[in-house]
């Protein structure tokens, strides 16, 4: 399984990912500092699934999942992110996101967050 995470910090991607691996699953990563980058890199690496923050530069999550959603590709997306307010997971929700898991996680959350995935 292709894996793309995007985080504009170098740390949380890595941690992301050890955490997937932690949580018993494999996959291949591939990683995009931004979510203009993100979706560069969704256009030419089809990743399976996005693992994406909220808050970034440049492009925010949900204004990937929003350009996503408009350019009509479809890709398995949750958010990884400190942002887990009701309203915001409606919105994650209502544009596509699969799931929300909130930082801090923990292997157990992100094993049942992605366990339907792999």
């Amino acid at each position: 399984m292709k894996v793309l995470v995007v985080d504009d910090s170098v740390a949380m991607r890595m941690i992301v990912k050890k955490m997937v691996k932690a949580a018993g699953f494999s996959a291949d990563f591939i990683e995009a500092a931004d979510g203009q980058l993100g979706l560069d890199k969704i256009k030419a690496d089809s990743p399976d699934l996005v693992l994406c923050d909220w808050n970034m530069p440049n492009m925010s999550g949900i204004e990937l999942l929003t350009a996503l959603n408009d350019e009509g590709i479809t890709v398995d997306f949750g958010f990884v992110t400190t942002e887990s307010s009701d309203e915001m997971r409606t919105k994650a929700e209502g544009l596509g996101a699969k799931f929300l898991i909130s930082k801090p996680f923990t292997k157990e959350s992100v094993f049942d967050a992605l366990k339907s995935f792999f």
